[in-house]
């Protein structure tokens, strides 16, 4: 059996980092990384890429030596992707921080209104009602990190945990303080209004949920298998028939429910804000299936049906 020669050169300045030799032609990318942090210990695997053209794309873990378009003396090129953080971790942490963060703001802790309003309650019932639903949105997103997702990547940057909690944290702060307010006004249209809102608020939390279980189901543990989505017996999933993400369309509906209840400007700004984030990630994501299967169902959009 014929072995390979490895050569990793940093992409960026083309010196020799390492020279693996004898590696085994049924090797994947993994088995590399860890033959190379050996060498090299600060860069452990999950803060390696190595690509086979110092500009081109990442080769994945699973990528094995010998199907790659190389002789018996490769060459990789290794960038640095900084220190990583687990997307769990990453996760628990932007999550709880909103959940801690408004019920601040609801309990009116001194230092936040003045002493008059200290741990004083709200006289409406909408402002009790939202923060049932914020706190409702934000612990089912933390038991769906725990029990729910399976991430595809172990890691992300860990500068990402920064701007991740600096987005989450700070709206949750702006939204809360307003809604909170002991000046705070109710929803013009009184209950009739609130009542929609909730009603809109809890079928898209579901259909959120239903899709994340739909999409665990897909992948079996420990696997970075990717399958086409497609709706099962649960009727919210029948939304796939008609988007990419609908995890995402349900998404953005519930925050519209919930600005439709508080009616409050931080929260519909936050709304907005999310909606062109998660439709750039829908685009992505539906592209990428689009590149992926041939077979993939045409009439599908990436977020809104038939627009976007």
């Amino acid at each position: 059996m014929k072995h390979y020669e490895v050569e990793i050169l940093d992409a960026r300045t083309r010196d020799k980092l390492c020279f693996l030799d004898k590696v085994e032609p049924q090797a994947t990318v993994a088995d590399i990384k860890n033959l190379f942090s050996k060498a090299h210990p600060q860069w452990y695997p999950a803060r390696q890429s190595l690509r086979l053209d110092p500009k081109g794309r990442s080769l994945k873990d699973e990528d094995v030596l010998q199907s790659l378009p190389v002789g018996t003396t490769a060459t990789l090129y290794f960038r640095d992707l900084g220190a990583q953080i687990s997307w769990v971790t990453v996760f628990l942490t932007e999550y709880a921080g909103p959940l801690l963060i408004y019920l601040l703001f609801y309990f009116r802790v001194p230092f936040l209104y003045g002493p008059r309003y200290d741990f004083t309650a709200s006289r409406h019932r909408v402002v009790h009602l939202a923060c049932c639903c914020h706190s409702f949105h934000y612990v089912k997103r933390l038991l769906e990190t725990l029990f729910v997702h399976r991430f595809s990547h172990g890691t992300m940057p860990l500068r990402n945990i920064f701007k991740n909690c600096t987005y989450y944290w700070g709206f949750a702060a702006w939204m809360a303080y307003y809604i909170n307010h002991p000046l705070y006004t109710p929803p013009a249209y009184g209950d009739e209004q609130v009542k929609l809102a909730l009603a809109v608020f809890l079928f898209c939390q579901l259909g959120n949920f239903s899709i994340h279980v739909a999409l665990r189901n897909l992948r079996p543990a420990g696997s970075k298998t990717r399958k086409i989505p497609y709706p099962t017996r649960n009727p919210f999933t029948w939304l796939f028939l008609l988007v990419s993400c609908p995890n995402y369309t349900y998404e953005v509906g519930s925050w519209i429910g919930f600005t439709i209840m508080t009616q409050c400007l931080p929260v519909a700004l936050f709304s907005l804000v999310g909606f062109v984030q998660m439709a750039i990630w829908a685009q992505g994501k539906h592209r990428s299936y689009l590149r992926e299967f041939r077979d993939y169902p045409p009439l599908r959009s990436p977020i809104i049906p038939f627009l976007l």
